[in-house]
């Protein structure tokens, strides 16, 4: 598929870059956006190829400002109900299939990453962040409520419910210092170290075993959300047995990097 407003490509082989490509309006998306970034993800749920993904914003600006509001005040009022439901539901599903993808996503993050833009941040494995990086959950400061884009799943999951609802309710901005306190980030570097790092998380994690890296994603994603600590155990004994018949078949096959 030829995009627009996103940017793929594959930089090594099993790592692809994807790179919001608005930067002329801080990287918002808008329904042109969503429809490519849909297609773009269902797309990555069968590619065997890439391992790891790296995820940035074009140009200086920053990451993502979220949804363009100035899109979206110019065709909500002829939407009726149901067709601002179906659009509502479609964009938060974007971090879902962020979630489904089988690929680690390191999140390079550069300026502000607010509302939606807040939400991929979350939505990836790993974040990046230069010294201006700064997040907000800003449904609420444009009159929406401040749940809202997988943001009341995510936060507290991340830096835990107490500061999560400082955040949601008031939507401030948190800091590029405050967010590596709070363990929000793994890395916090230089502007001109940014890319290079989020390759370098993203080389390691090819350099593992493909499948080590699906299940543990698929682990990950399971156990944030498992019943207790039997249903985790028996998740990550399926994934171990799994990789050692992988393993043991490899075996057989003298070019195989693994076992």
């Amino acid at each position: 598929m030829t995009y627009e407003t996103i940017e793929y490509e594959v930089v090594e082989p099993g790592i692809g870059m994807l790179s919001l490509n608005r930067p002329r309006r801080y990287n918002s998306v808008s329904i042109q956006m969503m429809e490519e970034l849909e297609a773009f993800w269902h797309e990555r749920l069968h590619d065997l190829e890439t391992h790891v993904l790296v995820l940035k914003g074009n140009g200086k600006r920053g990451f993502c400002a979220g949804l363009d509001m100035k899109e979206v005040m110019k065709s909500a009022p002829s939407m009726s109900p149901d067709a601002f439901y179906g659009f509502q539901a479609r964009l938060a599903r974007l971090n879902l299939a962020m979630r489904q993808a089988p690929q680690p996503i390191v999140a390079a993050v550069h300026g502000a990453a607010a509302g939606l833009g807040f939400s991929f941040a979350m939505a990836s494995d790993l974040r990046v962040i230069t010294p201006d990086a700064r997040f907000s959950a800003a449904y609420i400061n444009i009159g929406l409520g401040g749940a809202d884009m997988a943001c009341s799943y995510f936060l507290p999951r991340l830096i835990g419910a107490g500061r999560a609802y400082e955040f949601m309710l008031t939507g401030n901005f948190m800091m590029a210092r405050e967010a590596m306190d709070l363990g929000f980030c793994s890395r916090l570097v230089e502007t001109d170290q940014l890319l290079e790092t989020a390759l370098e998380l993203a080389r390691t994690m090819n350099s593992k075993n493909p499948m080590g890296l699906r299940l543990t994603k698929e682990a990950i994603n399971v156990n944030l959300d498992t019943g207790g600590l039997e249903q985790a155990l028996q998740l990550e004994d399926r994934n171990q047995m799994l990789l050692v018949l992988r393993g043991m078949a490899d075996k057989k096959d003298k070019t195989s990097r693994y076992f």
